[in-house]
């Protein structure tokens, strides 16, 4: 496999260095993708550098992380208007140690080979002091050099500035493509197309520094095609981390991608192979209502990332709350898990004694909660057979539920209409 190639037709590649491809085609090359630890978690904003890697190894190169326990704790200006709220020592420890975890399912971490590898520049720039810095480092670089960057420039023209530890961040970079140069054979560096300013300074320094030769590769930043940012919702980013973000909710933001994005995403988030997704796309054509594509899509990267048995759980989730899943399929979960579900639910808290003799359903429905406005607009629904809980269609208004009805021992589902959900929650 033509790893350039492979980017090149799944619309990934921006922008390439001179004799990258004809390097790469001569045998097993390093390559790196830095990351920086602003959270504990990973977000699909991470996903198309993640892809890269792993497009990376399975082309036979040696993929490395680098997480950047020392830049993490300074800040990139590159893409931003404001400079970046610095991280204490603990929060970068913290938040390296969930990234390892996540990084280790999508690549293929060996000892021999082109196993990946994991390494972090706060092990070389913790002993680095200031003036070996400068002495070492800044007397390759013009501040010329550097104030002609994209990166450097916009933010200077903006109304906050920048600061010095901003600027140096470049420099920061660039030694650190040195380093794994240097110590790891490690010749490409690769990353964001905003990124290419900070990569080519790495490449420039080892020129200068050591005479040698050094690559750099960038790929398209991912945009929606609404113009709204990826990897954003209402209720913020979709993160990699179950916790943060459901499986469930994360095959949801997949599923839910626009005809218009999904024909780009398959390609760039998929293993699939170019007569695959050209037969889906054909399939999707054809019948754009079953929204093949997006099926596609959101399956693959929720078992890549998450497993085989979160995606049935988020598929069950959904033909619960959009179809005819069974009731016995939230029996299964756990109170956490079914709370997780209904989140952005309307939820309504009672007391277990209120249930204790059982209650009617306007009582319940609209009098000990608000599901309703009033007694009459549950008869109305009733009488309309558009009222079921626990999936169960309520044809009496003297049907009454007590504890013994609590799924879990703790929930009532209530559903109005198809796709009106409220939880009452007993306790």
């Amino acid at each position: 496999m033509n790893f350039v190639e492979e980017l090149r037709w799944r619309g990934m590649l921006h922008d390439i260095m001179p004799d990258t491809e004809q390097k790469l085609n001569e045998g097993m090359c390093a390559g790196y993708i830095g990351f920086d630890p602003t959270a504990d978690s990973l977000h699909v904003g991470h996903l198309t550098q993640i892809m890269t890697l792993i497009h990376f190894q399975r082309a036979g190169h040696k993929p490395v992380a680098l997480v950047g326990g020392a830049t993490g704790m300074v800040g990139d200006p590159s893409g931003k208007s404001d400079e970046r709220n610095l991280q204490t020592e603990e929060m970068v420890a913290h938040n390296l140690d969930g990234m390892k975890k996540q990084l280790a399912k999508f690549l293929k971490f060996e000892d021999e080979g082109n196993g990946a590898v994991m390494v972090n520049n706060a092990d070389w720039f913790k002993n680095f002091n200031f003036l070996d810095f400068i002495r070492e480092v800044g007397k390759h670089i013009t501040v010329n050099y550097m104030m002609a960057k994209d990166s450097v420039k916009k933010r200077l023209e903006g109304d906050n500035g920048m600061s010095f530890t901003e600027f140096s961040y470049q420099l920061v970079q660039g030694y650190d493509f040195y380093y794994l140069w240097k110590h790891h054979n490690c010749v490409l560096q690769m990353g964001g197309s905003d990124q290419w300013g900070n990569i080519v300074t790495g490449t420039e320094l080892i020129r200068r520094k050591d005479q040698g030769t050094a690559y750099a590769l960038t790929t398209q930043l991912i945009k929606k095609a609404d113009g709204t940012k990826f990897g954003k919702t209402e209720s913020g980013a979709i993160w990699l981390d179950p916790v943060k973000t459901s499986p469930y909710k994360y095959y949801q933001f997949w599923l839910n991608s626009s005809d218009s994005d999904v024909k780009a995403w398959i390609r760039i988030f998929t293993l699939k192979g170019k007569e695959e997704i050209e037969a889906l796309e054909q399939q999707h054509d054809e019948a754009p209502h079953l929204r093949i594509l997006q099926k596609a899509l959101a399956e693959d990267i929720t078992v890549r990332t998450h497993s085989a048995e979160a995606l049935e759980t988020a598929i069950k989730t959904s033909e619960f709350l959009f179809g005819n899943g069974s009731l016995e399929f939230l029996k299964g979960l756990s109170s956490a898990e079914v709370l997780d579900i209904f989140e952005g639910i309307p939820q309504f808290n009672i007391a277990k004694a209120d249930l204790a003799d059982g209650m009617d359903t306007p009582s319940l429905l609209a009098e000990k909660t608000t599901v309703f406005p009033s007694k009459g607009e549950v008869k109305k629904t009733v009488q309309g057979g558009g009222l079921s809980i626990n999936k169960n269609k309520v044809a009496d208004l003297n049907t009454t539920f007590s504890n013994l009805d609590l799924i879990n021992d703790e929930f009532l589902v209530v559903q109005k209409g198809k796709k009106s959900y409220f939880l009452i929650i007993a306790k």
